[in-house]
Order: structure tokens, then C-alpha cells, then sequence
């Protein structure tokens, strides 16, 4: 199974694997079950995301319209790749007419590509934050996030040859499903290489020289704080990018971890993901009817999950409101009659006593 291109287990260019069209039905089974409970996890814990921060609307900062428009990218992916797909599995085969096809084909990449670029635009904006806070601070402030905007247009445009790709094709004799027919014998690996590099690769790369930079900043802001002073600093300026990250704050720092944090699972989940896709395509040997292959496929939608987890966490939404709970808890055992307290000390007692009897 796969997400942005035909399904492996059953895909051939030249079509001779049309010859047997079923399918194993115990790793159909557990695709459909992770497929469930990571469609229902990811719909949940982003709309409950979207909610709070539509709450929140009036407190606008940088970094909540980035987890907002991430959000936003991760109900794309829940809706339009994960729901699609699980409808797909349960079917067996694509049931609906040609437009659908390729307009299924079409949203599932531009969920991913938004995903990714979202992660992207963020990691620069904090790059900027913490690199070059003079040109943050001097930029006037628009109607529009450009960087948000750049990553959707990006997730649009580059979605687009999808529609071209994947059409409803008659695999066999009175047999219809979405599919995709590519060159022999280069198509589909180039196809394949090419959206690995352009989904994944480059992003990763670009992350991670923006993650370096910045850690090299705060490092340099630390060394500053610890070891001169302000009057050393006056004394013997260092160039421009060290005095530059004298003021990097605790709040700035905290929403680099969360990038962090979130790109680190991003690469967590989605690298097995096109590693096996890669290796599907490239080695005709490849154990691609595998449970494990299976599952690797499918964890990367996980990333859609992990998201808003993180930011609930970084946010201290979900400590608060979990020590809060367990507070009301405890205030309300204090507060309990004594009568609630003597028949759950005589409870306590006479399992004490049945288990000593055993």
C-alpha cells in the first residue's frame, strides 16, 4: 500500500501482475485497523487543536499561526490521505468515477506537501527569530504570512501533475481501480526518487542547516551571558551575528526545542516511509508483501498525530490540565464525609484479609 502513488502490493508497469488481482486479507485487515485508529487520533487531536486556538484568536503570535496552518495541513492529511486510503483498503478496489481519482491523488499530495512545507517555513521563522531579530523586528507587519502562504502555494503547484498521473484505469477485464502508468523501465522510479527528494529530502536538509545555525546562536548567546557581561561585551564586541543574540529569550528558545521536537518526529515517521518506497522501487526483490513493509507504510501518517501532541505539551495545556484534575481529585477525597472514609478503609480491609486467606 501506498499513499501518493499505486498501490505496490499489486502494481506492475507492464501490467503482469493484473494476472492476480486478489489480495492477502489478514494484512488488509491490519491496514484497515491502524488506518482506523490513526485516522480517528489525527482527526481528533487536530480539531481539538484548531478549537483552542480559534479560541485563542485574539492572542496572535508568529509561532500559533504556524502550529494553526499545521494544523490545518494534518486535517488535510487525515481527510483527504488517510480516510480515502482506509475507504480504499475496506473496498479493495477504487470505487467512484474518474474525477474523483484524480482528485483523491491530487489532495493526498498536497496534505503532505503542505505538511512538510509548514514544518519548513516554521524552522526558517525561527532561524530569522533568533539569527537576524533586527530584520524580524524592522518587517512591517502584512495581512498575509507570507512564509505560510509560500508553503501552501508550494503543497498546490507542486500536487498539480498528480491529476495527470493517475487516471481510472482498467487493470483487467471488467476490473477498474486508480491507477498510474509510468515509462518502462524508468518511470516509476523516477517518479518515486523524484517526490522522495522533493517531500523529504531537501526539506530535511534545509531543516537541519536552520536547526545548526540556530543552535549555534543560542550557543553563542549563552557563552555571552555566562562569561562576559555586558560591560565585556562593550569592551570587545564579537561580529555582529553574536551581539545580534544577546536578547534571545526563554519564550524564543522554548519554540525552537518545540521545532525541534516536531521535526525530529517528522523525520522519525516519514523516514521508513519513503526508505521502503524507495526500496520497492528499486529492488525488484523487495519483500513488499510483508507485514512489515505494511506497517512502516503506514506509521508515517502518525506524524499527524504526534503534531498537535507536542504542541499541547510545549504549550503546558496538558500538564496544567492534568495536575488540575488530579488536584480536584485529591481536594475531594480531603473534603469527603467520614462515612465514605470508614467503608473505604472496611474494604481496604476485607480484600486485605481475602488475599492473606489465599
Amino acid at each position: 500500500m501506498a499513499l501518493f502513488f499505486p498501490n505496490i502490493s499489486n502494481f506492475s508497469v507492464d501490467m503482469e501482475a493484473t494476472q492476480s488481482l486478489g489480495r492477502n486479507e489478514s494484512l488488509a485487515k491490519i491496514e484497515i485497523a491502524l488506518l482506523s485508529v490513526i485516522f480517528f487520533s489525527a482527526s481528533v487531536l487536530n480539531t481539538g487543536l484548531l478549537l483552542v486556538l480559534w479560541k485563542r484568536r485574539k492572542q496572535v503570535s508568529r509561532m500559533r499561526v504556524f502550529v494553526l496552518h499545521l494544523c490545518l495541513a494534518d486535517l488535510v492529511v487525515a481527510f483527504f490521505q488517510i480516510c480515502p486510503q482506509l475507504i480504499w483498503d475496506i473496498t479493495d478496489r477504487f470505487i467512484g468515477p474518474d474525477a474523483l481519482c484524480r482528485a483523491i491523488k491530487y489532495l493526498q499530495i498536497v496534505g503532505m506537501f503542505a505538511s512538510t512545507y509548514m514544518i519548513v517555513a516554521m524552522t526558517i521563522d525561527r532561524y530569522q527569530a533568533i539569527c537576524n531579530p533586527m530584520v524580524t523586528f524592522q518587517r512591517k507587519r502584512t495581512r498575509w504570512n507570507v512564509p505560510v502562504c509560500v508553503a501552501w502555494a508550494i503543497a498546490l503547484v507542486g500536487s498539480i501533475p498528480q491529476i495527470f498521473i493517475f487516471s481510472r484505469f482498467e487493470i483487467a477485464p471488467g476490473v477498474f481501480d486508480c491507477w498510474a502508468q509510468f515509462i518502462q523501465p524508468w518511470g516509476l522510479k523516477t517518479y518515486v526518487t523524484w517526490t522522495t527528494l522533493v517531500i523529504f529530502v531537501l526539506p530535511i536538509l534545509t531543516v537541519i542547516v536552520c536547526q545548526v545555525r540556530i543552535c549555534r546562536a543560542v550557543q553563542i548567546n549563552l557563552y555571552i551571558k555566562t562569561h562576559q557581561g555586558r560591560e565585556a561585551t562593550v569592551a570587545n564586541p564579537l561580529p555582529s551575528r553574536a551581539s545580534s543574540v544577546t536578547g534571545v529569550s526563554k519564550a524564543r528558545i522554548k519554540t525552537v526545542k518545540m521545532t525541534v521536537v516536531i521535526v525530529v518526529a517528522y523525520i522519525v515517521c516519514w523516514a521508513p516511509f519513503f526508505t521502503v518506497q524507495l526500496w520497492s522501487v528499486w529492488d525488484v526483490n523487495a519483500p513488499i508483501e510483508t507485514a512489515t513493509f505494511t506497517i512502516l507504510m503506514l506509521l508515517a501518517s502518525l506524524n499527524s498525530c504526534a503534531n498537535p501532541c507536542i504542541y499541547l505539551l510545549f504549550s503546558g495545556q496538558l500538564p496544567k490540565k492534568l495536575v488540575s484534575f488530579l488536584c480536584r481529585r485529591q481536594s475531594n477525597m480531603k473534603d469527603s464525609a467520614p462515612e465514605e472514609a470508614t467503608v473505604v478503609s472496611t474494604l481496604y480491609m476485607s480484600f486485605k484479609r481475602l488475599s492473606d486467606s489465599r
